[in-house]
């Protein structure tokens, strides 16, 4: 039966014949549909689509713009990450020499003091020697004097014997 349905094709005219009215009516509500879709429907859907590629050329645009700006502040934050690194290290060999300095003071000063209590010591060391040594010639002209007057009594005179204890004195070393 297949062979029907095609034999009556091939009979009402082929596949190759044209309707004319079937042609027409296509043409014709072909021309309507595009005059309806070009009046009604066209040119919203082409505000549409100019009002979406506007907007994406805005996005894109502004995504520039704040790549733009992050690079602008990314190099921005770099400079004042070295700068920070740069006056870091200004501070850090400031008072690294302040501290040096300081410590060069308090060294020279503990010194200076050190030299001065030395100084005061030997002063006071020499202080007592003389007065030791002023003590000690006294105690010896005592002596002297006491010896002298047992070995003398009755030659010498007080100021006889006064005088020969001066010369015994003069005779002693001197302490330096």
């Amino acid at each position: 039966m297949p062979q029907a349905g095609y034999a009556a094709l091939v009979l009402a005219g082929g596949l190759t014949d044209i309707d004319q009215t079937l042609a027409v009516s296509v043409l014709v509500l072909f021309a309507l549909f595009a005059f309806v879709l070009g009046r009604f429907g066209w040119k919203p859907l082409l505000s549409v689509i100019e009002e979406r590629e506007k907007g994406i050329r805005e996005a894109v645009l502004g995504a520039e713009q704040a790549n733009a700006e992050a690079q602008r502040l990314l190099t921005q934050h770099h400079e004042l990450v070295r700068d920070a690194t740069r006056e870091r290290d200004e501070i850090l060999k400031r008072a690294l020499g302040e501290a040096e300095a300081l410590k060069s003071d308090i060294v020279g000063q503990a010194r200076a003091e050190a030299e001065l209590a030395g100084e005061r010591a030997r002063q006071q060391i020499e202080r007592e020697k003389s007065l030791a040594i002023q003590e000690l010639k006294s105690q010896v002209a005592d002596l002297a004097i006491e010896a002298a007057s047992k070995i003398v009594q009755s030659s010498l005179t007080p100021e006889a014997q006064r005088r020969l204890v001066s010369e015994f004195i003069e005779q002693l070393p001197k302490a330096h």
